[in-house]
């Protein structure tokens, strides 16, 4: 009998090795704003989760309740769109509490000035639909807030965003101001936090060690598309170079930007996409937060 011959096939590692982990839930918190400008915007792209700071004072100063619009075929003709409003409360007042005053005429200026700014682009026709629930809230709230959450929600969905949004009055925290925010991203699930370029120079990063969060500065450009992007509405972006162009600009800058992972955020399937819910009732009245911060980073 000749002899045995054996053999042995290699064993393959395929599947052996568990699979890498998901990248961490990036959360951005942020004042809701109207009709933000393109560097607010950015952060909110590049984040999973956007939790909208809207317990903490209203600041006449900030845009909570304004934007600055600039035409189409000039970056420095400008003009300030502006929601009246009034503050129950005077300067104590949350960003939740304050009301809109002369809603009818508030939504025809508005109308007006974005038509008149914008309907010479080739994607105006997609902006106006996009907003007309929008201008619909004016007589359906009375609450600023809403409707300057809403307008950033629409731009966020125009650009093909799949994260979700919370309301940092419905979250648990406790005071101080790095200690809220990091209290208010680890209530959100997150294990990053982004972190604007102003916020960088106050934030303690110690509350969201303890977390076990890493913090993100996140840095936009300041050249070409980005020139102008602290000191106007992202609308004109949008309206130049249209939701994809610009979905595109925005997904290479999160992709790239410091301490985060190389790949593409968009979509992600480990979310539950949320769609744009303009007619939400307003949450309800909170205790005013003294030692809440009055911005976040």
């Amino acid at each position: 009998m000749p002899p045995t011959r054996l053999s042995y096939a290699p064993v393959s590692t395929a599947g052996s090795w568990p699979p890498d982990p998901p990248p961490p839930l990036r959360c951005a918190i942020h004042q809701p704003n109207l009709l933000p400008r393109l560097t607010t915007l950015a952060k909110l792209f590049a984040s999973d989760v956007w939790i909208v700071l809207d317990d903490v004072q209203f600041a006449r100063r900030d845009y909570q309740h304004r934007t600055r619009l600039a035409a189409l075929d000039d970056p420095n003709r400008r003009q300030w769109l502006t929601i009246s409003t009034h503050l129950p409360h005077g300067r104590s007042t949350l960003i939740r509490q304050a009301r809109i005053t002369e809603p009818h005429r508030c939504r025809r200026r508005t109308a007006h000035l974005l038509h008149d700014n914008y309907r010479a682009s080739p994607h105006w026709p997609l902006l106006r639909h996009a907003l007309a629930p929008v201008l619909e809230l004016f007589t359906a709230t009375d609450r600023t807030a809403v409707i300057t959450e809403a307008s950033t929600r629409i731009l966020l969905d125009l650009l093909g965003w799949q994260g979700k949004i919370l309301r940092s009055s419905d979250l648990p925290s406790r005071p101080g101001r790095s200690q809220r925010l990091a209290d208010l991203a680890a209530a959100a699930g997150a294990g990053a936090y982004l972190c604007g370029t102003g916020g960088m120079t106050y934030l303690d990063p110690a509350p969201f060690t303890g977390h076990g969060i890493t913090v993100h500065p996140f840095r936009t450009p300041t050249a070409g598309l980005w020139q102008y992007g602290r000191q106007i509405s992202a609308l004109r972006a949008l309206m130049l170079l249209g939701p994809d162009t610009l979905a595109a600009a925005l997904h290479t800058l999160s992709a790239s930007a410091q301490g985060m992972h190389a790949s593409a955020p968009a979509p992600r399937e480990r979310l539950t996409p949320v769609k744009t819910r303009l007619f939400c009732t307003p949450p309800g009245t909170a205790s005013p937060a003294s030692s809440c911060p009055t911005t976040a980073a």
